[in-house]
């Protein structure tokens, strides 16, 4: 390591901007060594100080105790070594010191006591305030369980001074917070966070902190939303930062506790080194009692055996690492009491490993990679009950047509065997009816049980029930075989099936409920049978008749409820016949009346499809509102016994009509949904992806950056073209490139964009992959990465170009003539080349524009490119045209840069009045370079003249600004 004092500099300063952890350590630690070497007093203190911030804000804080003694020691000695920014420096890291022993079991609390007495008599004799000093106190005393002793040093704390001593704003509103939560105040602590979770207040570590410190206060509130929230934003936060160990223990402890134990695994596993760093023992016992949390939650779901990344970088079950991660926090909260000479630390640790969970789920938007089941409440046993009870519920569910009469029959059949008991026929009947309904039977079996039932029938006396029941048994086995053969033979026997049907409701021996059932089991064959005609018309023309016979028979009957489900389902036919044929509005009105016969049949569950078949054909009309009150419906009718990718696709068809009426929050609510439900289903590579896409849009457009971060990252490596297609990666690469470039994360928003670029490129219209180029150049234009901005920005103009957009294409060369003139760039003559090509194309485009508002905006891009010429002549020129100025260069390069303003004024007079305050400020930069070239009058003169024509704020108090400056004001 060098021991020139200017390189040593340079080298602390460029290590503060690594990141956290031992490698910024060591390298401290080298760079210090060398500083030692140099003798330069006034640079080993600042070394010193630089070890105490990197051994702080790392794993390893236990080493900061020993720069500090020695720093204090100097400044005891020789206290007029230090300058302002070193002595303050000092100062403030007595709270890290008296607060880190805290956090060293091994240091004996009379030396805690010790420095603390040693800070506030320190801080006294400075005159500084002493509201950093009891801030420390109530730490001490939260720590050992003095609650008096707290509640004293937090008044006097809340009433002392703040000073330039005092954690800033941000940090003391959390520990404010977390104190008032710490006494049960959740509601007032949040209260207090509020500033900082906002925005208002923030620093390194905040709001990282604090939106840790929250999730469970809210979800103790009943907050469950803004907890999902500050989760997704905070995690994304302290995930890369060593230091927050106790944060993202926080974010565990809420995974753990809100049936989302799979996403708790995940964040253990991004960090096995938090398990066994021990320069801070406070945060691995926190670290570890969260992590014997989750993993007894995982046991107690019957995921004991589950294989975990641990500590010692091997392999363990869940239910290992439970125990041996509780008998280490045990071990260390142990350790903390000994010294405490209490048992506070136990006691808390204790509590917090054996937290209930808070809710059953909480679903986040993210897929976690280990499905885990969420937390399901034991079934409580409920008494046996008789067979006569089981039959009169099922019976009574069959009359209703409710979907779960299936399980009522099938608790019928158990009892009936667990009791010994011999069902009637008719009983058994319905039985064997209910078996062919269940949707899990294949066709063929389905059939049987139909037969069967008919045959029961028959010997019962029910010779309509028989025939409906055969009926469906014909139909069953057409889906079972789909050939012409046995479509042609079950609508043979259907139409015996119908005669006989129809003479015996004329006498009186079947209800008109039977006759619609045999009716509608022929439409449904006809139906099915549509994709194997060779003549689509021909077929679609025998449904539609069987269809109008049906509800010919029908509408006299519709207030009985059975016939209204059957007058539903044909009206459902009728509309997709009449969709066939190009009328979607006639559709639409179709579908809306066979909702209505299912409703008015009080069978809303039957509605769905029509619904859904509504909200389709509704948005193809551009009726958002019809399609959105339909997709309500029908998630609403389906709720109760839907399966879970049946909820998820109605979830996903709400989100896309209120998508189209701008409610994009409450889209964003179910497009979570949908991502729940999808994993449910175990869809989440499908419509889960598809679901966390849309919400991570949603999210954006919302301004909840942080939270469509996480989930687009995260659903980003499920997208594949051959499942998803390139425009869904290409637009969730650039909304994550918007939401990175948002959170000032330039440097990985350009990466993304390049990437949905390159996709792009390959594309046959090629306006996305110029506007991707460009948004990656002006990023990486930000990270200062000036020659990959370079390199983006060349791209996007030529794309530009062959587009024909002068006006980007312009723009892209003048952004080039500002990176060439950055350190290490092409330099000033290939800028001016740049903007001179830029002029020339505004002028050749110019001459080809035939209407007065292109000219006009053509006249104003070349107005701007003229204005930054300038800029960029003058800004090439250091001092100025000074007395430095001994070739005349810098006068000549002013005098040029003024003729360039003179070209951006006329241009933008010409191109009218509405450029008027851009006209205004091209005259103040003429006049500012006027002024140092030392003709006041002139410069005076443009001041004026803006100011006559401008009010005074604004560009006007710009003019003032210039009159002031030559002295004239």
């Amino acid at each position: 390591m060098s021991t020139d004092v200017t390189s040593l500099r340079q080298a602390l300063a460029d290590n503060y901007e690594e990141p956290e952890g031992p490698a910024r350590n060591a390298r401290a630690e080298r760079i210090f060594a060398g500083i030692e070497q140099s003798g330069d007093t006034d640079l080993l203190i600042d070394g010193l100080n630089h070890l105490m911030q990197v051994y702080n804000y790392s794993s390893e804080a236990d080493k900061m105790f020993v720069p500090f003694a020695r720093l204090l020691r100097m400044w005891d000695e020789r206290p007029g070594d230090f300058d302002g920014q070193q002595t303050h420096s000092l100062f403030w890291m007595f709270k890290w010191v008296s607060s880190g022993m805290i956090d060293q079991p091994h240091i004996p609390l009379a030396s805690i006591e010790k420095w603390q007495g040693e800070m506030e008599h320190r801080y006294r004799v400075a005159g500084h305030s002493e509201r950093a000093v009891r801030q420390g106190e109530l730490r001490i005393a939260r720590h050992v369980g003095d609650t008096e002793r707290a509640a004293r040093a937090y008044a006097a704390w809340q009433a002392a001074d703040r000073d330039n001593k005092s954690d800033c704003r941000a940090c003391e509103l959390r520990a404010q917070g977390s104190y008032l939560a710490h006494r049960g105040d959740d509601a007032e602590a949040l209260e207090v966070w509020r500033p900082v979770y906002e925005g208002e207040f923030s620093c390194a570590h905040e709001p990282h902190a604090v939106l840790s410190s929250s999730l469970l206060p809210l979800l103790r509130l009943g907050r469950q939303d803004q907890a999902r929230a500050h989760h997704l934003r905070g995690h994304r936060l302290v995930r890369s930062m060593e230091s927050m160990r106790s944060a993202v223990a926080q974010h565990v402890e809420f995974l753990a506790l809100t049936g989302n134990e799979a996403r708790g695994l995940e964040i253990l596993a991004e960090r096995p080194a938090y398990f066994t760093d021990s320069g801070e023992p406070s945060s691995l016992m926190g670290y570890l009692a969260v992590t014997a949390l989750l993993t007894d939650r995982l046991t107690a779901l019957g995921h004991g055996e589950q294989s975990l990344a641990g500590p010692g970088g091997r392999d363990w079950t869940a239910r290992e690492l439970a125990v041996h991660a509780r008998k280490e926090a045990l071990a260390l909260a142990a350790r903390f009491d000994e010294r405490n000479s209490g048992s506070e630390v136990s006691r808390t640790i204790r509590e917090r490993m054996d937290q209930e969970p808070l809710l059953e789920r909480l679903p986040l938007g993210l897929r976690p990679s280990r499905p885990v089941p969420a937390p399901r409440p034991a079934p409580v046993p409920a008494p046996a009950a008789s067979l006569d009870s089981l039959l009169a519920e099922a019976r009574g569910l069959s009359e209703a047509q409710r979907p779960d009469s299936l399980e009522a029959w099938a608790a019928v059949a158990a009892a009936a065997v667990r009791e010994g008991a011999e069902l009637g026929a008719r009983d058994r009947a319905e039985l064997e009816e209910h078996r062919g309904l269940d949707r899990t039977v294949p066709p063929a079996e389905s059939a049987a049980h139909f037969r069967a039932a008919a045959d029961l029938y028959e010997s019962a006396g029910d010779l309509g029930r028989a025939l409906a029941a055969r009926a469906r048994a014909a139909y069953a086995l057409c889906q079972d075989e789909h050939s012409e053969e046995r479509f042609d033979e079950a609508l043979a026997e259907l139409a015996g099936l119908r005669a006989r049907m129809l003479a015996l409701h004329a006498e009186g021996g079947a209800s008109a409920h039977q006759v619609s059932r045999v009716l509608l089991c022929r439409c449904r064959i006809l139906n099915d049978r549509i994709h194997l005609s060779e003549d689509t018309a021909a077929a679609v023309g025998a449904l539609e008749e069987s269809v109008r016979e049906l509800l010919a028979f029908a509408e006299p009957h519709r207030d009985d409820a059975g016939v209204g489900t059957t007058l539903g389902e044909a009206l459902g036919y009728l509309g997709n016949i009449t969709a066939f044929g190009g009328d979607a509005q006639e559709a639409a009105g179709l579908y809306a009346r066979a909702a209505e016969a299912y409703i008015a049949a009080e069978r809303p569950w039957y509605a769905v499809e029509v619904e859904t078949q509504l909200a389709g054909v509704s948005r193809h009309l551009g009726d958002p509102e019809t399609a959105e009150r339909a997709s309500r419906a029908a998630l609403e009718h389906a709720r109760a016994y839907a399966e879970a990718g049946g909820l998820c696709r109605l979830h996903l068809q709400l989100v896309e009509s209120l998508a189209d009426n701008d409610k994009l929050a409450e889209a964003a609510e179910h497009a979570l949904e949908a991502a729940h439900w999808a994993d449910e289903a175990g869809e989440s590579k499908g419509n889960g992806a598809y679901a966390r896409h849309r919400l991570g849009g949603f999210l954006l457009q919302l301004g909840r950056v942080d939270e469509s971060a996480a989930v687009l990252e995260a659903v980003l490596p499920d997208l594949t073209p051959d499942d998803h297609g390139d425009g869904m990666i290409v637009q969730t690469l650039w909304w994550l490139g918007d939401c990175l470039a948002t959170l000032n994360e330039a440097r990985a928003a350009a990466e993304h964009w390049l990437r949905a670029a390159d996709i792009a490129r390959g594309w046959p219209e090629q306006r996305d992959h110029a506007m991707l180029a460009n948004l990656a150049g002006q990023a990486l234009y930000r990270a200062d990465l000036n020659s990959e901005a370079e390199l983006a920005y060349q791209r996007a103009g030529e794309l530009w170009r062959e587009l024909g957009d002068v006006h980007a294409y312009v723009r892209t060369l003048r952004v080039r003539a500002w990176i060439a003139v950055r350190e290490g760039q092409a330099g000033p003559a290939v800028a001016r080349e740049l903007m001179t090509s830029a002029a020339q194309a505004c002028e050749t485009a110019l001459e080809g524009a035939d209407d007065r508002e292109a000219r006009d905006g053509l006249r104003a891009e070349l107005a701007d490119t003229h204005r930054q010429t300038a800029e960029l002549i003058a800004s090439a020129i250091e001092g100025g045209p000074g007395e430095d100025d001994t070739d005349g260069s810098a006068r000549a390069a002013y005098t040029e840069a003024v003729e360039s303003a003179e070209k951006a004024i006329a241009a933008f007079t010409a191109a009218g009045e509405q450029y008027a305050e851009q006209r205004a400020r091209s005259e103040l930069l003429a006049g500012w370079l006027e002024a140092d070239l030392g003709a006041a009058d002139a410069a005076e003169a443009r001041a004026r003249g803006v100011l006559a024509r401008h009010d005074a704020e604004g560009v006007g108090a710009d003019a003032r600004s210039l009159l002031e400056y030559v002295g004239r004001g």
